[in-house]
């Protein structure tokens, strides 16, 4: 008779030792059923592609919960130093795909998939894009936490689950409309709820002085539920997690107020307290929207610094019990990145739980503040940096408010004592903005409360470093740092092109291999096989195959049909000015006319797509894609044109699109006004997929540049020193206009209706600011020394299928450098470790 088994060494068989799942197709198919069953209860007589794919996405997920409740007890067991990115956005995408490929599933779910009669590619589709970001900012979050797991760190990934993420853009009439992004109607398979870890979260309210402390009272709690989403390494074993707070009201309604008849402001009272989690970017230009925007950045922090410092009291895994209480070691054992001003507030909630809460002296408290938290500034644009009203804060945050006028209050003793009498400099660097209405300058409070101050490509840190943040840079150099953007490899080649993948892994046999997946800095031995006839041929086959799938996308979601030999020519980001769709519809004008003017002239086709969204407030924003659209209507269905010129305005334009998209381009456009873009990431996915980039020398772009060559760049128009030079002087936009016939015929086409007949002032409004010499994107030129760099270079003989086919001898390749996820960089002095994805240049010119 066995001995009995005491209750511990009972709770011990409760384990997820022995549960690793078998990843073989016969298994895989049998956990298919059984989730397709027993989770969806559904069978195959009722069961729509949707249930086809959650019970996918639940079998793929078992793979991932035993890796990840592992990956999790090992960070406990080993307390290594955690890494927590802070972000108000993180745009996903889907992530079947991605998990499978991490955890080298693809293949074997496939052919599951494909045993039961169902297409992989189509329950692919069923899934929502997780789109939780409005571009770049929320892109890089995503790629951060993919790097991050792969690497082995223990990172952590904090943010808001918001109930409707960035817009669905519909075109209808030509015109951008939204519509709700409802991507949680259908549930979603990947996160898990944890109501254990639920925290409050508190607003409005008054502080109390009492001489042991400040208390902050009489306040309104939210509460912020935590859901998790699992993010593998990349074949590595480990599974990260991504922390998203909803949040909810503290009861379901007042009861009280429902009994006596307020049903009604019982329920409104609860939508308000979960409004904040409700949308991406509430309309800011109502008092109302300011509010909630504020109330969405101190949330997050709020929920996330009292989640940080649970797991830096426990003593192990589910533990609740306190063994960690001296603060001093907070440093050591946490890193918490600031992605951007969003989360700026994380540093007067840190001084607040540390001062108030655990009762330490400030300046204790403030030296553990400096060395916990680092910042990382996107954008040298005035209307991005964050200021937020004094009146504001001090109904929503009257406890920060006050934290933060002491933060300032010895931030400027320490200015006037470096600069004595230098009362403008005073001015200027104060995290109180006195100029008409008082303001708190968030970039300013993240430099002051941070060890680390990042820019995000090299010539957008030296702006920072020279104009926008010059005062303080001057008093702390030692703060500013570079750290190129980056794109993670996995989603970017390996998923969204696995032919280009599959052709770089078994060239030669396998000189490179697979591990380029890991370290693109392998794919420096292509240059090799630069003249390797069969590389390139292999090459050039997987874009001719990626244009034919793309160019039936766009046949059947825009009813246009194009030439798959045509060069493609994309230009997809978010519509603003300074990023300048304008030029590229000038250029597009221009191209036109010259057909039009000399129609038997052997054009290389083009097909010229952009996309991307505008702002719901963006007046000419919008205008900017209506023009597009205008545009598309005439020359598309111009018989003289034919397939030689055809434009498609790329509608909702999201990640799924884009990993569609970018894998078909021949040609990037990244033409931005040097000095307005940070960096950009999707010059690199387009040149990591093989595509030629024509830019200014901008963000990202110089060391792009620098890494393939110029001659290998199609560089045109201003440097930063050229657009300071004309600010100074003055933008003549009639200069342009008066001096360069071609164009001068397109502005006058659209000014005079001849894209807009049946409303022919239609376009005034964005034309009129060009015209004039206010326009500071300088879309009229982009004078050099160089007449010609007035226009845009044309890569046409690189990329003519005359030059270059794949039925021919391939004479053309241009392997570069490209590296991504490549240096992990020391954040402070105390070695605070941070995962920063980088490039260097992997780059193939070809054509079709």
């Amino acid at each position: 008779m066995s001995k009995p088994l005491s209750d511990h060494d009972r709770k011990k068989q409760i384990s997820v030792k022995g549960l690793a799942g078998v990843e073989n197709v016969a298994d895989l198919k049998k956990n298919y059923n059984r989730h397709l069953h027993f989770t969806l209860v559904k069978d195959r007589n009722v069961s729509t592609k949707r249930d086809y794919y959650f019970a996918l996405a639940h079998t793929v997920r078992d793979h991932l919960v035993g890796r990840w409740i592992r990956t999790q007890q090992s960070y406990y067991e080993k307390d290594p130093k955690r890494v927590y990115y802070l972000s108000l956005e993180f745009y996903m995408g889907r992530t079947l795909q991605n998990t499978m490929v991490n955890l080298a599933l693809e293949n074997a779910c496939d052919e599951a998939m494909y045993q039961l009669g169902l297409d992989m590619e189509e329950l692919q589709e069923m899934e929502e894009d997780a789109g939780l970001g409005n571009g770049g900012l929320g892109r890089l979050a995503a790629c951060f936490l993919d790097s991050m797991a792969s690497l082995g760190l223990a990172a952590y990934g904090y943010g808001i689950r918001y109930e409707f993420g960035i817009f669905n853009q519909k075109i209808s009439s030509g015109w951008q409309v939204e519509e709700a992004d409802d991507w949680l109607r259908y549930g979603n398979p990947w996160e898990k709820a944890r109501p254990e870890y639920m925290r409050p979260v508190h607003f409005y309210g008054r502080t109390e002085h009492h001489p042991d402390g400040v208390k902050w009272v009489d306040t309104q709690v939210v509460l912020a539920l935590p859901y998790d989403t699992p993010v593998p390494g990349y074949r590595n074993n480990i599974v990260n997690t991504m922390r998203l707070w909803s949040a909810k009201a503290p009861c379901e309604f007042n009861l009280k107020d429902f009994n006596v008849g307020g049903y009604i402001q019982a329920v409104l009272d609860r939508n308000l307290a979960e409004n904040i989690s409700r949308v991406l970017y509430p309309n800011d230009n109502f008092f109302e929207g300011k509010e909630l925007r504020l109330k969405q950045e101190y949330f997050v922090v709020a929920a996330t610094l009292q989640d940080i410092i649970r797991r830096f009291k426990a003593s192990k895994f589910g533990s609740r019990d306190i063994v960690r209480t001296d603060f001093s070691t907070l440093p050591d054992k946490v890193a918490i990145q600031l992605n951007d001003t969003h989360p700026a507030l994380a540093i007067p909630e840190l001084m607040r739980v540390l001062v108030d809460e655990e009762k330490l002296p400030w300046d204790k408290a403030w030296d553990i503040c400096i060395k916990t938290c680092a910042y990382t500034n996107h954008t040298v644009l005035p209307e991005a940096l964050e200021r937020w009203p004094i009146d504001l804060f001090q109904t929503l945050l009257p406890r920060h408010l006050e934290i933060i006028y002491e933060i300032n209050r010895r931030h400027v003793e320490r200015v006037s004592s470096l600069y004595p009498g230098d009362m403008d400099r005073l001015r200027r660097m104060s995290l109180i903005e006195e100029g008409g209405q008082k303001r708190v300058n968030m970039a300013h409070l993240c430099i002051v409360g941070s060890h680390a101050v990042n820019g995000v490509a090299r010539i957008h840190s030296d702006i920072l470093k020279a104009t926008v943040f010059k005062d303080f840079y001057e008093m702390d150099p030692h703060k500013f740092q570079n750290k190129t953007n980056g794109i993670t490899p996995r989603r970017w080649l390996v998923m969204c092109n696995p032919g280009l993948a599959e052709v770089i892994a078994e060239v030669e046999l396998c000189v490179i291999g697979e591990d380029f997946i890991r370290d693109l800095d392998q794919l420096k031995k292509l240059r090799d096989f630069v003249n390797d006839e069969a590389f390139i041929r292999d090459v050039a086959k997987v874009k001719q195959e990626n244009k034919m799938k793309f160019a039936v996308h766009l046949e059947e979601h825009y009813k246009v049909k194009i030439n798959p030999n045509s060069m493609f020519d994309i230009q997809v980001k978010r519509i603003h000015e300074y990023k300048r769709q304008l030029l590229n519809c000038l250029h597009i004008i221009t191209f036109y006319n010259r057909i039009k003017k000399e129609p038997n002239k052997q054009w290389t086709p083009r097909t010229i797509m952009i996309g991307g969204k505008a702002a719901p407030g963006y007046h000419t924003a919008k205008m900017i894609i209506r023009l597009i659209t205008a545009i598309g209507e005439v020359v598309n269905n111009d018989p003289v044109v034919g397939d030689r010129l055809k434009v498609i305005f790329l509608e909702n334009y999201r990640v799924t699109l884009a990993e569609k998209a970018i894998p078909a381009a021949d040609l990037s456009e990244q033409i931005s006004t040097a000095g307005t873009e940070a960096s950009g990431t999707g010059n690199m996915k387009f040149m990591l997929n093989g595509a030629l980039t024509i830019g200014t020398m901008d963000g990202a772009n110089v060391e792009m540049a620098e890494e393939a060559g110029e001659d290998n760049f199609f560089i045109f128009g201003m440097r930063v020193e050229d657009v300071d030079t004309m600010d100074a002087k003055g933008y003549n936009a009639s200069e342009y206009y008066n001096h360069m016939p071609e164009l001068k015929q397109a502005i006058d086409q659209i000014a005079g209706g001849f894209f807009s007949p049946k409303q022919p002032d239609l376009f005034k409004d964005i034309l009129c600011g060009q015209r004039a010499d206010i326009q500071h994107h300088c879309v009229m030129g982009v004078p050099s020394s160089n007449p010609d760099s007035r226009t845009f270079p044309d890569p046409a003989p690189y990329l003519s299928p005359t030059s270059l086919s794949v039925s021919s001898d391939l004479s053309y390749l241009d392997l570069c450098r490209y590296s991504v996820m490549r240096y992990i960089t020391v954040m402070n002095m105390h070695d605070i470790v941070i995962v920063c994805t980088s490039y260097k240049l992997f780059r193939i010119f070809n054509a079709f």
